[in-house]
């Protein structure tokens, strides 16, 4: 994760940034996002899929958003974030530039370069902010960190091959070994 310069930034800079340049902004600070690879974007698109035909069938309201996209996390224009997949259940919340608000769900792909960032900084983010549920699938380890931040803020760690019950669903099980096959 690159850091850039002790200045501090602001939601108009995040806006300001050059057309496809990645970046978030937390705490007046940028990050660069590295470009992710092939196996990160399998998990995201499958992920994407899995989820989106679960609420279709379902005929629920939320949306499911991959990467690129933007979430002003408390509507505060201080933290931009884009996590991998971001479910938004309060339409409300959505507008042109992104989310603002906090998602129900997120979801974050481990990649080499945001392995820090996804298991503390935005751990912390997430929590502060009202997520409701946010997963770590880290396929290098093999597993998936499931925070259910309305039951415990204690995450529970389930190995690839074994199936998840989305804790927002309660009627939806992933398993990260089938995805990967």
């Amino acid at each position: 994760m690159i850091q850039h310069s002790e200045r501090r930034y602001t939601s108009e800079d995040y806006w300001k940034l050059p057309e496809g340049k990645r970046a978030e902004l937390i705490d007046g600070k940028f990050y660069d996002m590295a470009p992710p690879g092939f196996v990160h974007q399998k998990l995201v698109a499958k992920l994407t899929r899995v989820i989106g035909n679960h609420v279709e069938a379902k005929g629920g309201g939320c949306e499911v958003m991959p990467a690129p996209f933007a979430v002003n996390l408390n509507a505060d224009d201080e933290k931009w974030v884009e996590p991998d997949i971001s479910v938004i259940c309060d339409r409300e919340k959505l507008s042109e530039r992104g989310c603002e608000g906090a998602p129900d769900f997120v979801i974050e792909v481990v990649s080499p370069s945001s392995r820090k960032m996804d298991y503390a900084k935005k751990t912390v983010l997430y929590l502060d902010a009202g997520v409701r549920e946010y997963w770590i699938v880290d396929s290098l380890k093999g597993r998936t960190t499931v925070y259910r931040f309305e039951e415990d803020v204690a995450p529970i760690i389930f190995p690839f091959g074994e199936d998840i019950t989305v804790g927002i669903y309660g009627d939806l099980e992933i398993n990260m070994g089938k995805l990967l096959e």
